[in-house]
């Protein structure tokens, strides 16, 4: 693990993703310096956030359910997946009961698989242009997130992460000009974070590379 974290570079924020894992192995990567941690399901989030230190940054990185995001709306640092106007809608409308603006970041759909979440490119154009989206005062939008495809075809995988970092470069000259709060581009795990950081993410989601292998029975 160590060897790991020491080898990105410092502006990159490591996110370890801690989904599956115990609380007390949490805690030994908090003790190594780790300090942002990403969970996928809201009730396990909201155990880990009880149970742990609370200077720990808590990111949602899943599928978020509307009807789940009530539970992380109190003390969720940044929802990675917002991949679709009416959960914005629905984080904005918990937020606003809470008093809160929570960070988000808009998830763009740039893998060769359907099975992934997000925004097309000309979804999130015109979705941007909305005055729905103008409207959601309790959220403040930070950046983007994708998710490549899991390929060994590494080409691939770079030719997504560059079209991820294209359309962010756009917002920030667009949607978002003058705007220093959108800046964070969430793209990479541990199987592709090298590319993704060669392609500008400034954020990457990592677990097997720091926690080992995932304990899928639970």
């Amino acid at each position: 693990m160590d060897g790991f974290i020491k080898s990105i570079p410092n502006e990159i924020k490591i996110v370890a993703v801690s989904k599956t894992h115990s609380c007390e192995t949490v805690q030994h990567a908090y003790n190594s310096g780790l300090r942002i941690f990403g969970e996928n399901k809201p009730q396990e989030l909201v155990k880990k956030y009880n149970e742990l230190p609370k200077d720990i940054e808590w990111h949602f990185i899943g599928h978020l359910q509307t009807n789940k995001i009530k539970y992380i709306v109190p003390f969720v640092s940044l929802i990675h997946s917002v991949d679709s106007p009416r959960l914005l809608a629905e984080i904005n409308k918990e937020a606003a009961k809470r008093n809160r603006i929570i960070k988000c970041l808009l998830q763009l759909h740039i893998a060769m698989e359907e099975t992934k979440f997000g925004f097309s490119v000309k979804e999130l154009q015109e979705y941007l242009s909305t005055k729905e989206f103008l409207a959601h005062t309790f959220v403040k939008i930070v950046g983007l997130m994708g998710i490549a495809t899991f390929t060994d075809n590494t080409n691939q995988i770079r030719s997504e992460f560059h079209t991820l970092r294209t359309v962010f470069d756009e917002l920030k000259k667009t949607t978002f000009v003058g705007n220093s709060d959108f800046c964070e581009l969430s793209m990479g795990m541990s199987n592709d974070y090298k590319i993704a950081i060669s392609e500008g993410s400034t954020i990457i989601r990592i677990g097997s590379l720091i926690f080992g292998e995932r304990n899928y029975s639970k």
